[in-house]
């Protein structure tokens, strides 16, 4: 099977909020969603983005499985239970997948859990180990869901949700099932900002990416799922590019090869040429090494005057759940009526002079008609995804 696949719905939840509140956040490029917190480093506050609101409650029968990480999930999986249960209806509950991505799963769980143990000699009595385990996203989200097709969690690090897409549509065209519920979440911890701030990667404030000044990455929080299926919808996944350079296990490639390799497939898979790009969602760490090596990547593939940003000035950098919540950003583009805003690049506006000078998006600006849209993720050990995502093209059932 090798015909189109469209994405039915979407939702995220973000430090803005649920879709509707991290859409107006997000397109508006606003400055308020990042909050200092203590905690999260000894000795100090740090800059991250987290969910503050109230999140559902898991299942009962899935007590074992509340924890945090697969809460969020659920609050992204509250917003497309209709269409969820209309392919239930459709194909069946055994025909409808679930691949999700994840980096830190339930891990600040174990954290509280381990200092309880270190004080008391005891551990918690709702801890569950499952809350941890990286495949519990999976397994949770199918659950909850009432789906019993294939279900499965990705970790590939900030690659993580952006995988999913490709991994679901071979699913799908191997005939294992006819549509799937693909995103990913991941949640702040303890583990993942000290292990970054040992790597001296950690911006003292919020980051501040593709500028002479950027001094490392802010970490937030979120998740995001998506209906995927052949079904026409609002928004048409048309390419996908994956490529693997394992330049090192942190550092990527300075040369950028896997990055353009990445999203030249993904545009010879859509049969687009670079001109019919919008928008670019670039991955903007604000790390030197990976702002450097991104804006030369996309610079010889697009050259240097598609409009391009990064929101992790916004949210924070979602890790696991990066490349999904940023899938969503552009969706919430394509599936607007009017001529869609983008998200502007929220930046000190003093580029780095040895970078190639790429377009970055002030506020305001809109999707030019008739263009498709691009999301870049790339994770540690030269983990690269291209998603490349439009309005559907005109619809034929045959």
């Amino acid at each position: 099977m090798t015909g189109r696949l469209f994405l039915n719905a979407c939702g995220l939840i973000t430090p803005f909020g649920r879709t509707a509140a991290t859409a107006a956040g997000v397109f508006a490029g606003r400055d308020d969603a990042l909050r200092w917190r203590d905690g999260l480093i000894g000795g100090r506050a740090v800059l991250v983005g987290a969910v503050d609101e109230t999140l559902p409650a898991a299942p009962a029968a899935l007590a074992a499985f509340a924890g945090r990480n697969n809460r969020l999930m659920l609050a992204a999986l509250d917003e497309v239970r209709a269409p969820v249960a209309e392919a239930i209806a459709r194909w069946g509950a055994d025909r409808v997948a679930v691949v999700l991505g994840s980096s830190t799963s339930g891990i600040a769980e174990g954290e509280a859990a381990l200092a309880e143990y270190r004080r008391s000699g005891s551990w918690p009595p709702e801890y569950d180990y499952r809350r941890q385990e990286l495949g519990s996203l999976g397994e949770f989200a199918a659950r909850a869901l009432g789906l019993t097709g294939p279900a499965y969690t990705i970790g590939t690090a900030c690659a993580s949700s952006s995988k999913v897409f490709a991994a679901a549509r071979r699913l799908i065209r191997a005939g294992l099932a006819d549509a799937a519920v693909v995103g990913g979440a991941d949640t702040l911890c303890r583990m993942t900002l000290q292990g970054f701030d040992s790597l001296q990667a950690l911006a003292k404030g919020r980051c501040n990416p593709f500028s002479r000044n950027r001094d490392g990455i802010t970490i937030g929080e979120g998740a995001a799922a998506f209906l995927l299926s052949a079904a026409p919808g609002p928004v048409e996944l048309l390419g996908l590019g994956e490529s693997s350079d394992a330049h090192h296990p942190t550092s990527p490639d300075p040369a950028g090869t896997g990055a353009r390799q990445a999203m030249l497939a993904a545009l010879a898979e859509a049969g687009l040429a670079p001109s019919d790009i919008g928008y670019i969602n670039l991955h903007g760490t604000a790390t030197r090494l990976n702002d450097a090596m991104e804006s030369r990547a996309v610079a010889a593939v697009f050259g240097t005057g598609v409009p391009c940003s990064s929101t992790k000035p916004l949210t924070g950098h979602l890790l696991g759940a990066a490349g999904g919540c940023e899938a969503g950003f552009l969706w919430l583009m394509l599936a607007a009526d009017a001529p869609p805003p983008i998200p502007p690049h929220l930046w000190d506006g003093q580029p780095d002079p040895d970078l190639p000078p790429l377009r970055m998006v002030r506020p305001g600006e809109r999707l030019a008609p008739g263009r498709a849209v691009l999301s870049t993720t790339f994770g540690f050990a030269g983990s690269n995804v291209a998603v490349l995502l439009g309005r559907p093209r005109e619809w034929s059932a045959a």
